[in-house]
Formats: C-alpha cells, structure tokens, sequence
C-alpha cells in the first residue's frame, strides 16, 4: 500500500506496529493502520494557522490528516524562530484524501470519494512490484560533543539562577547530499522500531519518516488525553537484565522528577479547556518497553468543556510540554538561544481528524525529515535536562535514541 501510494504527493500512514492490541490506560491505538492518500481539499499556511485550521475542520465533514509544526508556538506565545532551516516546510498543512484506509483486527475498510470501483484498488495495491533502494547518507551532528556538554552546563546555569526547572535540549544530525528513497527508508525503520505513533508523511518534494512512541493528544467525544514521555532507559540483553533496569527506571529521582515536572505542566495545559474538576491523572510514571529503550510515561485526561472548540484545544495545549520545559515560555525562550536549527515539524505533531470529530495526534521525535529537492536529511533527538542531569549521561542518551534511525542505514 505505502508503495502504491508513490502516485500521490500527499500522502499520510499512521501505524500502530500492533500496540493496539494492549489497551492499557488510553497509551495504544484503535486501528492497525490508518492511512489518506491524494488530495480532494488541502490547507497551507504560515500564518493564522489555529485559525485557519478551525474554520477549515468547521466545514469539513470528511477524514482529515495533518501536522502542526512546533514553531507555530509563536502563534500561541509573543516568540519568534530564527535558526537555520534547510527543510522549508509549511507551518501546518492538513488534507482531506480521496482515499481513507482503515485496518483493524485483519479487516481493511476502504473510503473514498467518486465513482470507482473499489476492488480494482485492492488489485491495484496487491499487485504493486516491492522494490527497495540502496539507501546511501552519513549522518553528522551539528554540534560536537563538547559543544552539547557546555550547553548542558549553561542550562544548569539558568536552573540556578531560577529561570527554569527542566527544558528539553534537542541537538541535529544531518546530511546535505543524502540520496534515499523515502519510502523503503520507512519499511526499514518500521521493521527496526515497530512504535505506536509510527508515521510516514509525503507533502510534494518533503516527506517525514517517523518512529514516535509518543501521544501528544487524543479526543474520544468529550474526552481528552495527553501521554507524555520524560525518563528513558536502554534495553538489557537479557530478561533479567532487562527486569533490572525496569525497576531502576521506575524509582530513580532524577527521572521521575523529569516526568512529574511535565505531569504537572500539561494538567495545567488540558485545564484551560477542561470542564472543572475533570483533569485527572491516570497513570504516573508508567514504564513501557520498546524495541531500544524503556520509557516512563504518564497519562493524563479530562472532560472537554463545551464552549471549547477542539481545536483551540489543540491550540491550548500547544506546544506539548514534554518537548518544552517548565516553565514553558522560560522553556521554548532558552530553547531558541541555545538550539542551532529551526525545529519545525521535529517535536511537532502529525494526525488524523474523523468525521465525528475525533482525533488523534502523536508527538514527531525519532523521525527523519527529508527535502528531495536539495538532498537535505534531517534528525532531531533530544532529552529533559534537570539540575540533576549528568552531561555525559545526557549525551549518550541522545545517541542511544539514534540507534534506531542508524541501524536504518546499516
């Protein structure tokens, strides 16, 4: 199917890799796949995008997918993002795709517009020839190892003077002559990180191939849930090993401290759309496991009031706060000062609206981004920086969650 979808320039899979199946407080999905491929109806834009997203979502009784781009935070705060960016892509765009694929529990439910005959598709699809690329890049950072540690070492400068509890410090790997083929790049990382947010997203020349375990927000009817991620682990060789490093995760004060820090911060962001008294937390520090790492992972939810609308929701909850800090707007200001390349769609969020009016959004980290174009390949990894963060510890965590997007290419 992802392969068929070559003849579409907007394009959008989100996969679950089968967490679905384990329901444990809201974390999976409802779908095996979901996927929107060609455009009936499209918004573009760089300014006035919450705006112009609501007026469009207003309208629209169709499946939409979409992203939001982190630096729309300057919509939502008096910021501004001045790094460098070589991907050059919009601010959001979202979609209403002639065709809607939907798989769940072995069935495969086909959605589309005009007069066609939908089992010709099906054939269409199962006869599509798999071919796959010899993927060539060398991946560089953008800062060296001792330029990460004193950065590391300004942040504790800031946590000391009072100007923050925790931020999220991202650093950039990339490659400006990267000859890939987007998609057998996605079937590569999908084998080698099968995640719950799985992504891949084609606007034009621009694609994004994602491995995200992360949730930013979901909405069931009235009900809104955010799962943030804060406290990482690598995996044991062993059972036993593995075990062992669970139960480290699960009582170590500087990562449940990360976590609790960012449970608080987005209880806040959910309340100023929740109807009172309906923030809750459902689960703290929750630790799950994944094919590099163990994560903790909290689950928050609440009632959405209803002279809210759900995107100003969206809107009220952004940027998400486990890619921030706290406090936030002290957060995202050290951030831009700090940081060498424009985030964009990195730390943003890619997602499906349905026609009830439900919706689902992940949170893009452990993706790659790409510009056909000028051969420019881009990934992001970061982590929360406390007072109690080990330089080199933080810096070896970044590698670890490049392990994944590496492995890619080998």
């Amino acid at each position: 199917m992802l392969l068929w979808s070559k003849q579409f320039d907007r394009s959008c899979i989100l996969h679950s890799n089968g967490y679905n199946l384990l329901k444990s407080n809201y974390l999976y999905c409802d779908y095996d796949f979901i996927a929107g491929f060609g455009c009936k109806e499209e918004i573009i834009t760089n300014e006035n995008a919450f705006d112009s997203l609501k007026e469009f979502n207003n309208r629209t009784t169709d499946y939409m997918f979409g992203y939001l781009s982190y630096d729309l935070k300057n919509e939502v705060e008096e910021l501004t993002s001045t790094n460098m960016d070589h991907l050059h892509l919009p601010q959001l765009h979202f979609f209403v795709p002639e065709f809607v694929f939907v798989g769940k529990g072995g069935i495969i439910e086909l959605h589309y517009h005009g007069d066609l005959n939908p089992v010709s598709v099906f054939e269409a699809i199962e006869s599509t020839e798999i071919s796959i690329f010899n993927d060539k890049t060398d991946l560089q950072p953008r800062i060296s190892k001792d330029e990460y540690l004193d950065i590391i070492s300004k942040i504790k400068t800031f946590i000391k003077r009072g100007d923050i509890y925790e931020v999220n410090f991202c650093q950039e790997f990339y490659d400006e002559t990267a000859e890939i083929d987007p998609y057998s790049v996605y079937l590569a990382l999908k084998e080698v990180s099968p995640v719950p947010f799985g992504a891949f997203y084609r606007i034009g020349d621009k694609y994004l191939m994602g491995a995200s375990p992360e949730r930013f927000l979901k909405k069931e009817e009235n009900k809104l849930i955010t799962q943030p991620i804060k406290g990482t682990a690598k995996r044991g060789s062993t059972e036993q090993e593995d075990n062992a490093i669970i139960k480290e995760l699960q009582i170590n004060p500087k990562e449940r401290a990360e976590n609790i820090m960012i449970t608080d911060l987005v209880r806040n962001d959910l309340s100023r759309s929740a109807a009172k008294g309906s923030v809750h937390v459902d689960e703290l520090c929750g630790v799950y496991t994944y094919p590099q790492v163990h994560q903790m992972i909290s689950t928050i939810s609440s009632e959405l009031r209803a002279d809210v609308d759900m995107i100003d929701a969206i809107k009220m909850a952004w940027p998400m706060g486990s890619m921030t800090g706290a406090p936030k707007v002290s957060a995202m200001n050290i951030i831009e000062k700090l940081e060498t390349t424009k985030r964009g769609l990195y730390s943003g969020s890619i997602g499906y609206i349905t026609p009830q009016k439900n919706f689902d959004f992940n949170v893009v980290i452990r993706s790659l981004i790409y510009n056909y174009e000028n051969k420019y390949l881009s990934c992001i990894f970061g982590g929360a920086i406390t007072m109690q963060s080990i330089p080199e510890n933080e810096y070896d965590e970044c590698l670890l969650k490049a392990k994944a997007i590496k492995r890619v290419f080998e």
